[in-house]
């Protein structure tokens, strides 16, 4: 299992929202194939089938939980996941 893989899964799990790296989340979104654009420590992640847009900061290293919170609702209500197997 890759680290894109295992970042993915602490994600659904919910269970590790405070502890996982924006860098990591980062690379999960992009892999996804979203596109990120950077406006004044804004990472703004968006994908011409998602409607959301993911308007991402970094706290330090670290996301933000709520944000965890909303890549993977949005993951999941788009059914984003089965991108993964690719």
């Amino acid at each position: 299992m890759n680290g894109v893989s295992k970042t993915l899964n602490r994600i659904l799990r919910g269970t590790s929202d405070s502890s996982i790296r924006f860098d990591d989340l980062r690379a999960v979104l992009l892999h996804l194939g979203f596109d990120e654009r950077i406006r004044v420590g804004h990472h703004i992640f968006t994908r011409d089938d998602v409607p959301e847009i993911l308007n991402l900061q970094p706290r330090g290293a670290q996301a933000k939980p709520y944000q965890i919170k909303q890549v993977r609702t949005v993951l999941v209500a788009r059914g984003l996941l089965q991108d993964m197997d690719d």
